[in-house]
């Protein structure tokens, strides 16, 4: 073998030896994260001591998910914003409803102050103060029974940390419909491109929304699917330190390394499109609190999307 033919075998096989070592190294990194941010969730959450038949008859079993068969499952992504001594509120609530089969992923936003039953609490209230009452648990019970379907996973994650999140992703593009200035930013009409704290505002604001809290989340879903999008995209890898630093400081799931690797390597390919709907209503005040009011026919229209969807 000649001096340049060998010098070439060596190096290709330094380079090999290089990509392998970071090959192992990266997924030593990706466990590291995954196996911090998972939480366990019983299949049947406790309930107090002092809880009534009624509630009891409330709480449904956590549904198994077969990945190995590309089961569809659903997701409730809780964006929860935290304070110091305090649990804080579930900002947003995206229910995600992914179905291989039909190669898309359903999205709708649970608008905040949504008056339902709050599982486990005895009340009714807002649907977002059901994380303040009982963490997300109780905000899992709580939506099942408002849609009466099933949660499969959920993924929590703090309000601050999603704006670096959307930084180690490079940003995001939107489309915005309405021009406005909040929180010393400026959103001009059309595609615009947003850094972390920029999206962090574009989907806080709803008071100069003509529809109020329904306008911020349609924002709230064009960011998460923006995300989404782009999580999807090989070249998001070389990017995979800084945003694995971020999920690990923000994220909470109980979805699992396994569940993961699946989810990426089968499930990925499969989807091409994600289809937003939102949940109708109308707003009432009730001894002088607002809220969203969801009549049962709508609810009953949002349980016939899903399982159309998913089943």
């Amino acid at each position: 073998m000649s001096k340049k033919l060998k010098y070439t075998a060596w190096l290709l096989a330094f380079l090999l030896i290089l990509v392998a070592g970071y090959g192992v190294y990266m997924y030593q990194l990706v466990k590291t994260t995954a196996d911090h941010i998972y939480e366990e969730r019983d299949p049947l959450p406790s309930l107090p001591a002092n809880a009534t038949a009624d509630v009891k008859a409330q709480v449904k079993p956590r549904e198994p998910v077969n990945p190995d068969r590309l089961d569809p499952f659903t997701v409730l992504v809780l964006g929860v914003d935290q304070r110091p001594n305090d649990r804080g509120r579930s900002d947003a609530m995206i229910l995600l409803a992914v179905s291989p089969a039909k190669k898309s992923i359903l999205m709708f936003n649970i608008p905040r102050d949504t008056r339902t039953t709050i599982v486990g609490h005895g009340t009714t209230d807002k649907i977002n103060h059901a994380y303040a009452f009982g963490g997300v648990d109780m905000s899992i019970r709580t939506v099942e029974d408002f849609l009466n379907f099933p949660i499969n996973y959920y993924i929590k994650v703090d309000m601050e940390g999603f704006s670096r999140i959307i930084d180690s992703l490079g940003g995001v593009d939107v489309m915005n419909t309405l021009q406005f200035d909040y929180a010393g930013y400026h959103f001009a009409k059309g595609e615009i491109t947003l850094n972390g704290e920029e999206a962090l505002a574009f989907s806080r604001m709803r008071y100069e929304d003509p529809r109020g809290d329904l306008g911020r989340n349609v924002r709230q879903k064009e960011i998460l699917r923006e995300l989404i999008d782009k999580a999807l995209k090989i070249s998001t890898v070389f990017k995979l330190e800084d945003i694995l630093d971020e999920i690990g400081a923000s994220v909470k799931t109980d979805i699992s390394f396994e569940e993961m690797k699946t989810f990426m390597k089968d499930y990925r390919t499969k989807l091409e499109k994600i289809e937003q709907v939102e949940v109708k209503g109308y707003g009432e005040k009730i001894n002088g609190i607002w809220y969203y009011m969801v009549e049962e026919e709508e609810r009953n229209r949002m349980n016939a999307l899903l399982k159309a969807h998913i089943q």
